[in-house]
């Protein structure tokens, strides 16, 4: 039988929608092996040049609700915010680019990068960093931008928490990689950098949640209002010049921790700010 051209793309298109959703589907709740594994030596992802995937590109998607854009390109790609890990619930199982899932690789999930994509991860609360490939979707959770196989998230240290404020930057095939084992870190090129104390400890990067921002400070205003009102203490607008034009920027914080960025974000929801975002400077 011979399958119309147009046809063709519809049911591969299907297929990736699918395996998008499947993913979400899995229980949220995960773990790592039974008892732990040694990925020191486990080298970082060697970034090459490949054909975008077949499966898991759609222009959007939706899952839980949510509709999300894939990226055109990983070029210049840089983000901070909040990572996550995932491990034995998804081990053995396809990803949305069409690979095995190994909880032993260097890989990780993404919503918005095209598959594959190669990027550096720097853990700020420590100095760690990996380079993996991005060839899976998700975190489907509010406020995580990117989701490491178990062997990167041990390699960055936050296996014991689940979560860590990250640095994520694309990497172009032929960039020098960090030297991989125990302890290897390199500098943050963007943002502000890592400050050590006088011991040598690192200290750890602040959290804000950034409610909005505003061309005009009335508008700001008037939402730290609303903020104070609700009995948000943190809030305060910061004043910032981008490109000539003024932007008022109503935020929160510092932040202790994660939890608490989870719990803020979802009394904004709750107060009409549904687009609330985490911003680490």
């Amino acid at each position: 039988m011979q399958i119309r051209p147009d046809l063709t793309k519809t049911l591969v298109m299907a297929a990736a929608i699918c395996a998008i959703a499947a993913c979400a589907q899995f229980p949220t709740q995960d773990h790592g092996p039974a008892s732990p594994v040694d990925v020191s030596q486990v080298p970082n992802a060697v970034p090459r040049y490949e054909s975008r995937s077949i499966y898991g590109n759609p222009s959007s998607y939706t899952v839980n609700g949510e509709t999300y854009h894939v990226l055109p390109s990983c070029t210049d790609y840089h983000e901070r915010g909040i990572a996550s890990w995932y491990g034995t619930k998804f081990h053995g199982g396809r990803t949305s680019s069409g690979e095995t899932y190994d909880m032993y690789a260097m890989t990780a999930a993404s919503k918005e990068l095209p598959l594959p994509c190669y990027v550096r991860v720097i853990n700020l609360e420590n100095g760690k960093s990996v380079v993996v490939k991005v060839n899976d979707r998700g975190p489907f959770v509010e406020n995580r931008i990117i989701d490491l196989s178990y062997a990167a998230a041990s390699r960055i240290g936050m296996l014991g928490t689940g979560t860590a404020l990250v640095d994520v930057t694309a990497v172009t095939p032929g960039e020098p990689l960090p030297t991989t084992g125990p302890g290897s870190s390199l500098p943050v090129t963007s943002g502000a950098p890592l400050v050590s104390d006088a011991s040598g400890t690192i200290n750890k990067p602040q959290v804000f949640v950034q409610v909005g921002a505003f061309a005009n400070n009335g508008n700001a205003e008037r939402v730290l209002q609303k903020l104070r009102a609700a009995a948000i203490k943190q809030s305060f607008i910061l004043t910032e010049t981008q490109n000539g034009i003024t932007f008022y920027k109503v935020r929160i914080g510092p932040l202790p921790d994660v939890d608490r960025v989870d719990t803020l974000t979802g009394q904004l929801r709750i107060l009409g700010f549904p687009d609330a975002q985490v911003v680490i400077p």
